[in-house]
């Protein structure tokens, strides 16, 4: 596997312009909200509610990313925790809503889509969903070392 600065520059690479970058902090919060929503809608198996009323296809998606980010970098994984509890929470607050999570999660998917397409408004240029799924599970810890570089802090 190539190194985490390698795939964060190859991401960075589509997303130079402050605008672009601005949408971008906007919108992968909204986005990786609205697909673990939607995963965390999917009927599961009894034995899954039996367990635990946080085990679903949305929060074994989001362990399953933690995995990932960890072999990608150790530092980076654990600043994208406090990012991952945010989108349970948020999950979790959408559930209460007076409308089903998946309806919910819908609407900020295509809204939050519709600001990503606008970031990438320049010829030939198209948002990270549409292609490989290595860049969107890229998304949040390209934030994630965003601010780490603005902080010193290495990873």
């Amino acid at each position: 596997m190539r190194p985490a600065d390698e795939w964060l520059q190859q991401y960075g690479r589509h997303h130079t312009d402050g605008a672009n970058q601005l949408l971008h902090w906007l919108m992968i919060p909204f986005i990786v909200t609205s697909v673990v929503g939607l995963l965390w809608s999917i009927p599961v198996p009894a034995t899954f509610r039996e367990a635990t009323p946080v085990l679903n296809w949305g929060t074994i998606f989001l362990m399953a990313a933690i995995v990932y980010y960890f072999i990608l970098s150790i530092s980076l994984a654990f600043g994208a925790l406090p990012l991952i509890a945010l989108v349970v929470w948020a999950v979790m607050w959408l559930d209460r809503l007076a409308y089903p999570l998946w309806m919910s999660c819908t609407v900020l998917l295509v809204t939050a889509w519709m600001g990503q397409r606008i970031s990438h408004r320049g010829p030939g240029e198209r948002p990270s969903l549409i292609g490989d799924l290595q860049y969107v599970m890229l998304g949040p810890v390209w934030l994630v070392a965003a601010l780490y570089r603005r902080l010193g802090i290495p990873f």
